[in-house]
């Protein structure tokens, strides 16, 4: 199925869509504030190990992440943040990074890695906010690589559409994407560490 969504007038109607796909095990094509994404609900098992197919990923071995709401939800889903990382994530967030933080007991088994840690995004983009907030929980997320000798990651949602429609459930085509992902720091010690320079740049 493919959805327009133009991110200065979101239609809740389509996102309430989206939201029934996801709760019933699909998975999705979605904007962010950086490249485009694939994404499922974090509590499905079949959808996140087909996203993981999708990409030739070892679901037992990826560094998946989520995209939530708010760092209100961030929290929810990570051990306790202490002064110094709110203040990092308030003055990023929303934006173009993924946050590598301690994980708790709420993540979800599948997404559990030996070093207890868990990546997470609230992307500077109305739609996926939306979907997020409309599904009550986050989404997981992974770019959605283009094989392109030239362009590491997809950016026209025609060509995506035609390489995709036939493995995704909905894609959402909120116009062209960018061709540089995230930002990675390391806020697990505490002090940031970038270890993938991105679109995003730190401010802390």
């Amino acid at each position: 199925m493919l959805l327009r969504i133009n991110p200065s007038n979101v239609e809740w109607r389509k996102i309430h869509q989206i939201v029934d796909i996801l709760k019933g095990g699909g998975v999705i094509i979605y904007p962010t504030d950086t490249v485009y994404g694939l994404g499922c609900d974090i509590n499905n098992q079949k959808a996140v190990e087909k996203i993981c197919r999708l990409r030739n990923l070892d679901h037992k071995t990826a560094n998946l992440s989520f995209i939530c709401k708010d760092i209100g939800q961030i929290a929810s889903y990570t051990k306790a943040i202490d002064n110094p990382t709110y203040k990092v994530l308030k003055k990023n967030l929303p934006g173009a990074f993924t946050f590598i933080l301690p994980s708790n007991n709420e993540v979800p088994k599948l997404f559990k890695n030996k070093k207890r840690t868990i990546g997470v995004r609230v992307p500077d983009h109305p739609v996926p906010l939306a979907i997020v907030e409309g599904l009550g929980r986050p989404i997981l997320t992974t770019s959605l690589r283009s094989d392109d000798e030239i362009l590491e990651y997809f950016t026209d949602p025609q060509e995506i559409y035609e390489d995709f429609k036939s493995k995704v459930d909905v894609f959402i085509d909120s116009g062209y994407g960018n061709n540089m992902p995230s930002t990675v720091v390391n806020l697990v010690d505490g002090e940031p560490e970038i270890f993938r320079e991105g679109l995003g740049e730190l401010n802390y």
